[in-house]
């Protein structure tokens, strides 16, 4: 087993300190940068930096970032959330390296979403609704896989699945289990 233990750190964000959700760091007692190619190849990164070692992807709905030593989600609900991702991503990490020897690993992201191409098809009425400021900010939102097309209550039917199908090329997970 590569990774044994962690210590959750949740905290509010610092830029919007009165947002509901809260984040996570997981500070791993064990380095699992070893193990990051072959999670990425597994859990389909879309962003692979080499020095220092990291992978990002999309799963639960949530942006996580794995790092050597840490593991950082964003928008969670509350610790019991944090800790339930994190256990799954626990698990992940250690599948990934018992079975290293049958995956091909990986050090490269998968093509992103433009964020002009998700502005084009939004309704830029910088409404507010989807809790952001602006459409720019929320299209960012959705090329980085923070906020799904759901949250943009304006966004009218036609051009709604016209950026499904595009979001739709892209492996940003969505439907893991938990377990």
């Amino acid at each position: 087993m590569l990774l044994e233990s962690y210590r959750l750190e949740i905290f509010n964000s610092a830029c919007n300190p009165d947002a509901m959700d809260v984040h996570c760091f997981a500070h791993l007692d064990q380095d699992v940068g070893p193990a990051l190619p072959y999670l990425n190849t597994v859990l389909g990164g879309f962003e692979y930096l080499q020095a220092p070692p990291a992978v990002t992807f999309k799963a639960h709905g949530k942006l996580i970032t794995v790092h050597c030593r840490k593991i950082a989600i964003n928008a969670l609900k509350d610790e019991e959330q944090a800790r339930k991702i994190v256990e799954w991503l626990k698990r992940e990490i250690n599948e990934a390296w018992e079975k290293r020897d049958e995956i091909v690993p990986s050090t490269k992201g998968a093509p992103r979403p433009q964020l002009i191409e998700i502005l084009k098809l939004l309704p830029k009425t910088n409404c507010r609704q989807c809790g952001e400021p602006t459409c720019m900010v929320f299209a960012t939102r959705v090329a980085e896989g923070a906020k799904g097309l759901d949250a943009c209550p304006p966004l009218e039917a036609g051009p709604k699945q016209k950026l499904e199908a595009y979001m739709s090329k892209f492996h940003l997970l969505d439907g893991c289990e938990m377990g």
